[in-house]
């Protein structure tokens, strides 16, 4: 029985002969050609300087900015006058260093191109892991790029157009004396938009991987709404209910995908063991 196996599985998985070596030696391979398309597109970020930076990464640091423009819309529609509205965000941004600006330059291309990239880097990783799977873990893993792009994507843009604006308001126009003059370093500027942004893009992962269990997620589910509306009251710039509601419900849309995501997954890792217990 455990021959019929072997020869089933080998059929499937024609790499089952590698050692450790040979799929080290293939993930290397996979890893460099995720690297060179990163790269690629980091040259691109690098070569339009005026639209990655002027347009992109300091967008948030204008009152023009799309989504100050809607929260003033918004607050318009709602009969709140202009408090909802930013005229301005009062910090500016300055360079100490002698290459703090080419520093900066490589450092948003290579941000850029992480994100552009991110699907490939996807992509990379599901041909090195696909040879070892049973046939029907890949049936069930069907989807599995287009879903984590998609994923991803909503949470690049979701931190770039809620959580960094809003963090970016409220923090650097966070005074606790006429006496202070906020002067933000590039290096703090760019940290902090880079870590808001890529940080939601990797949480709306969440679903993908399973991490958390359903029953742990509902169990805790008063906890994580808690935590949200925390999270949504710190960043907002007017702590009015209208505006932390338009933050923190995306998040719970999200908490509840996750559930649901994790109960299927739970559900056909089940059945799979119960299939091969059987066989």
């Amino acid at each position: 029985m455990s021959d019929v196996k072997d020869k089933i599985r080998k059929a499937v998985d024609p790499n089952s002969d590698m050692s450790f070596v040979d799929h080290l030696e293939s993930l290397r391979w996979h890893l460099i050609r995720s690297v060179i398309v990163i790269i690629i597109f980091t040259g691109i970020a690098f070569a339009y300087k005026e639209i990655l930076f002027d347009t992109v990464i300091f967008g948030p640091k204008r009152p023009d900015f799309w989504t100050y423009r809607k929260l003033c819309e918004l607050g318009h529609y709602l009969n709140m006058g202009d408090d909802m509205c930013v005229s301005g965000i009062n910090f500016i941004i300055m360079n100490n260093t002698m290459a703090g600006q080419f520093n900066l330059h490589i450092t948003g291309a290579f941000m850029a191109g992480f994100i552009v990239g991110f699907p490939y880097l996807l992509w990379e990783l599901w041909r090195f892991i696909k040879p070892g799977l049973h046939q029907n873990e890949r049936k069930n893993a069907t989807g599995l790029i287009f879903y984590g792009s998609m994923l991803f994507a909503l949470g690049i843009m979701f931190g770039y157009f809620i959580i960094t604006p809003m963090s970016v308001n409220f923090l650097g126009s966070y005074v606790i004396s006429e006496e202070i003059i906020n002067q933000i370093t590039l290096d703090s500027y760019l940290s902090t938009i880079s870590i808001l942004t890529l940080a939601t893009g990797l949480v709306f992962e969440l679903p993908m991987v399973g991490i958390m269990t359903p029953k742990f997620m509902r169990g805790n589910r008063r906890i994580a709404v808690f935590l949200i509306l925390l999270v949504a009251a710190f960043i907002t710039p007017t702590p009015d209910i209208p505006t932390q509601l338009m933050v923190s419900l995306p998040l719970f849309i999200l908490y509840e995908i996750s559930i649901w995501v994790s109960a299927r997954v739970e559900r056909r890792r089940e059945k799979e063991e119960k299939e091969t217990y059987y066989y």
